[in-house]
């Protein structure tokens, strides 16, 4: 399946695009369904449909609406049942279905479940209509941060105490953790793990929209560099509501002339690597199938196969070997980390064991040091042309010595 995730800054016109892409998908012939989470109606279309019956909106095309809502409060009644016995204890009483309102950061996670169940349905594309830009890129990020806290909070090795563990517990004379506890954490993980699949795969690639400005233009910049981050492939960057050029309007002209600008600047930073599509401001707010059409008359919102679209992407983050030390002393290893766009000021790294933190700007990642690395010490790192090149050196306690 093809999945693509649409995303921008906020008032950009996301929520357009995305209905717009999907559109074109479905015209070229696949079967296509759009997810949104924004109320109203959805391709212009009223729609009523869920994830289990989405709602047909035209030919190859359905859509339907993600209930953030729902998705809270069916996940907690059964949390709540599943812990019932422990709450009887505690002389706990147990809410009900329909006084329950969702916590903040139930969407995204509505939206993470919505994702997997999609990707498991017979459609040729997915079409989600994703929150905002850093809103997106936080979201994206859940499944990894969320698996790696499971896995320092519930290692997986003490499972395998779990027939000592009443005997422990009578010893000790505190409680242990108890089952249902452990079997929680493992189905967290195996739907996180999911999750992670579905966004790590080749055939998932985010559209990033913008309009052209000077906000927009200082946004992406940092935008662009907390998406390589993450590891998150972009196929199309959308400059959307580009106004007619060489208007005699005075007013228009003036902003054509600041989009250009921008334009120019985006050409020379994303592209190659990344095409820019530029979508035309219609003179109105789009509204249904044939507004939406009237997009596609310039191109540029197709969605292109994707090589082995089930297959993890190859990671971007490789270690080099060149040779000796700046100061000719021994090996060094250099672990090449591409950060488009990002500035000396906003990147810092901070080693934790064996792992590497890094920040650059609002974005944060912790990763897991390849094997080779955990055996030597950080000496140096340099931001030159988009990458981060992060300097070890084999560490004498801990590296082989030959006999």
């Amino acid at each position: 399946m093809r999945t693509v995730l649409v995303t921008g800054l906020g008032g950009a016109g996301r929520t357009t695009v995305a209905a717009a892409t999907a559109l074109c998908a479905a015209r070229s012939g696949k079967r296509t369904l759009f997810l949104s989470a924004e109320p109203g109606d959805i391709l212009g279309t009223p729609v009523t449909g869920s994830l289990v019956e989405p709602a047909e909106v035209t030919g190859g095309l359905w859509a339907a609406r993600i209930e953030a809502g729902a998705a809270f409060r069916a996940e907690f009644m059964a949390l709540q049942e599943r812990s019932s016995g422990a709450l009887d204890l505690l002389g706990a009483r147990p809410l009900e279905d329909e006084e329950l309102t969702e916590l903040p950061g139930s969407e995204q996670f509505a939206l993470l479940r919505a994702l997997t169940v999609a990707s498991r349905g017979d459609w040729d594309v997915l079409v989600v209509d994703m929150p905002p830009l850093r809103e997106t890129v936080a979201a994206l990020a859940l499944p990894e941060q969320l698996r790696r806290y499971l896995r320092r909070l519930l290692p997986v090795e003490r499972q395998a105490a779990r027939a000592l563990r009443p005997m422990l517990a009578q010893l000790a004379g505190v409680p242990m953790p108890a089952q249902w506890l452990y079997a929680t954490a493992d189905r967290w993980d195996t739907e996180l793990a999911g999750v992670q699949t579905v966004i790590e795969a080749r055939g998932t690639t985010l559209r990033v929209v913008a309009e052209p400005s000077p906000a927009a233009a200082d946004v992406l910049r940092t935008a662009r560099s907390g998406l390589a981050l993450h590891g998150l492939d972009v196929d199309t960057l959308v400059a959307n509501r580009i106004v007619p050029r060489q208007s005699p309007d005075t007013w228009l002209a003036t902003l054509c002339a600041q989009q250009e600008k921008h334009l120019r600047e985006w050409y020379a930073q994303w592209a190659p690597g990344i095409p820019l599509s530029e979508v035309r401001h219609l003179g109105r707010d789009p509204r249904g199938l044939d507004d939406l059409g009237a997009l596609l008359e310039d191109g540029g919102l197709a969605v292109e196969p994707a090589p082995d679209p089930g297959e993890r992407r190859d990671d971007p983050w490789r270690v080099e070997f060149p040779g000796t030390g700046d100061d000719g002393e021994g090996p060094i290893y250099v672990w090449h980390l591409p950060l488009p766009g990002a500035v000396k000021e906003d990147v810092s790294l901070v080693r934790r064991g064996d792992e590497l933190l890094v920040t650059v700007g609002p974005f944060r990642r912790i990763v897991p040091l390849h094997s080779v690395l955990r055996r030597c010490t950080v000496s140096g790192a340099g931001l030159t042309d988009g990458a981060l090149r992060v300097r070890f050196t084999p560490d004498p306690e801990l590296w082989p010595r030959a006999r």
